[in-house]
C-alpha cells in the first residue's frame, strides 16, 4: 500500500481491528439517507465547515458512509486518506493548517486540486476499544479548533458508533 505520509500508518491491533469491522452491520451498507448522512451534516453545520464525513477505514480503502458537501464519494486509498492517521489515535486529530505539517506535505488532498487546509476527525471507536473510522471535517482554509471543539467532534462520533453498534445504519 502507497503511502503518502511517512510514516507508519498501521496501528498495531490491526487484524483485530478489522476483524471487528467487518464483523459490524456496516461495511456492507450503501451511502444513503440516513443516520450517518445526518450526523455528518450536523457536525457540517455545527462547526461551518464545507465538508464533513464517516468514513470506514479497510485494510486498502477508506469508504465514506456518511457525508455532507461532497456529493460523490469513491472509495480513496487508505495510504492517502487522512482517515489513517485518524485510527491511530484515542483521542481526536486535528491539523489546523495542512501546510504547515511535514507528514502532510506530499498528500495529494492537501497539494491537490481538494486543496485541504483544515482537517479534525474523531475516531470511531467500538466499545472494546477499535478504532474503526472517523468523523471528519474538511476545510479548503486553515482554521482554529479549540479544546472544546474536540470534546463535542468526540461526543458526536460515539453518536456514530451508537448508531453502528446498534445496528441503525
Amino acid at each position: 500500500m502507497e503511502n503518502t505520509f511517512g510514516m507508519p500508518i498501521i496501528p498495531p491491533n490491526e487484524e483485530e481491528r478489522l476483524a471487528k469491522l467487518r464483523s459490524l452491520p456496516v461495511l456492507d451498507t450503501h451511502q444513503e439517507e440516513g443516520p450517518f448522512k445526518h450526523i455528518a451534516s450536523m457536525a457540517a453545520r455545527m462547526f461551518n465547515v464545507p465538508i464533513a464525513l464517516v468514513n470506514l477505514v479497510e485494510s486498502e480503502y477508506v469508504y465514506t458512509k456518511g457525508s455532507a458537501g461532497m456529493e460523490t464519494t469513491s472509495p480513496v486509498p487508505r495510504g492517502t486518506s487522512l482517515c489513517s492517521l485518524a485510527v491511530l489515535r484515542e483521542e481526536a486529530t486535528v491539523f489546523q493548517n495542512a501546510l504547515q505539517e511535514p507528514c502532510l506535505l506530499a498528500n495529494p488532498m492537501v497539494t491537490g486540486g481538494m486543496g485541504l487546509r483544515f482537517y479534525a476527525a474523531a475516531p470511531l471507536t467500538t466499545k472494546d476499544g477499535f478504532n474503526i473510522g472517523a468523523l471528519c471535517l474538511i476545510d479548503t482554509e486553515p482554521r482554529e479548533f479549540s479544546e472544546a471543539d474536540r470534546r463535542v467532534l468526540e461526543n458526536l462520533a460515539s453518536v456514530v458508533m451508537d448508531n453502528i453498534e446498534q445496528g441503525t445504519t
